[in-house]
């Protein structure tokens, strides 16, 4: 597996931009809170000589790659098998008890989307599986086989917001109870099959539901409204936090949660803003960055990338 060819890191130049101003000084350390097959990671080592990166990931075959790709940093790049909402817990096992800079590349690797048998791509046909961690928990084809119509539905609707999740519900209830609905080319067949042929025109019947059961399988926005609080709570004075995130419904969680962390506290109507409810953090960029038109064009899975990213200007007292 060529790794530079299936792993361009995202937004890298502009990352390092904003975290670099907290990440230089001697002693820093930064969680890599999604290491994946390493390429933010090994960036940040070799152009900050100081730094320690403390790299976590749920997935056993990115830390394995990561840990060979890194491995010439030796006790400077740290490896924590753990899902992001347990940042705390890994930083305090890494012995820091606060960090310079925190980085969340979020949504599904370029190494899972790239290997078949992961299950993760409906344009190849695999096993349903879908897990980031395949040690432990549900596939996709559990949550297929397990779940009642009504729940389908909700999924699709709450998770890949897709128009046509009660008849995409229906269809598969209706073919799983002929035949176990385990691999992807089944699931996209019956997908197919229930798509008017407008719709299909509109772009692929697949895309939203196989969005949406990948984060049912993972939790990952219930992992990622436990993450952002506790990886704010991590950072010291001075310290910075970049998160890429790729759909909205990410989007609209790390936006509620840097919104409400860079606000004042104060009731409204107070003649004077007492230190206790100064914001915590100052936002670094406004809205949303996207990246560049270049970098979309070389790297497509750019393209859908929303940058957001903030500074810890106080400390609670």
């Amino acid at each position: 597996m060529d790794i530079e060819r299936i792993h361009t890191p995202v937004m890298l130049e502009r990352t390092v931009e904003l975290l670099a101003p907290a990440i230089r000084q001697e002693g820093a350390a930064l969680v890599d809170a999604t290491l994946g097959m390493g390429g933010h990671s090994r960036a940040f080592l070799e152009r900050f000589p100081e730094l320690t990166v403390i790299g976590l990931d749920r997935d056993t075959d990115a830390l394995g790659i990561a840990r060979e790709r890194l491995a010439a940093f030796g006790d400077r790049a740290r490896f924590v098998h753990t899902v992001y909402d347990g940042i705390a817990e890994a930083i305090r096992s890494e012995g820091f008890d606060e960090v310079q800079g925190v980085l969340f590349d979020l949504g599904v690797s370029s190494l899972q989307l790239d290997r078949a048998e992961r299950g993760f791509a409906y344009a190849k046909d695999a096993p349903l599986d879908m897990r980031m961690d395949s040690t432990r928990g549900r596939t996709a084809a559990d949550v297929i086989a397990e779940s009642s119509e009504q729940e389908l539905r909700r999924i699709f609707q709450e998770y890949g917001e897709e128009k046509l999740a009660q008849r995409y519900a229906r269809a598969i209830v209706r073919a799983r109870a002929e035949e176990p609905i385990t691999r992807s080319g089944q699931l996209v067949a019956i997908l197919t099959d229930a798509t008017p042929v407008a719709v299909q025109r509109q772009g692929h019947p697949a895309k939203r539901v196989f969005q949406a059961l990948r984060i049912e399988v993972n939790e990952e926005l219930s992992v990622l409204q436990r993450a952002m609080p506790a990886a704010l709570d991590s950072i010291a004075l001075g310290g910075r936090i970049v998160v890429l995130a790729y759909q909205s419904l990410e989007d609209r969680i790390v936006k509620r949660v840097l919104q409400a962390a860079s606000t004042s506290s104060a009731p409204p109507g107070l003649p004077m803003e007492l230190p206790e409810h100064k914001p915590q953090f100052r936002l670094l960029v406004r809205g949303a960055e996207l990246a560049s038109e270049s970098e979309q064009a070389e790297n497509p899975r750019a393209k859908p990338v929303r940058m957001r990213a903030a500074e810890r200007v106080r400390r609670p007292s």
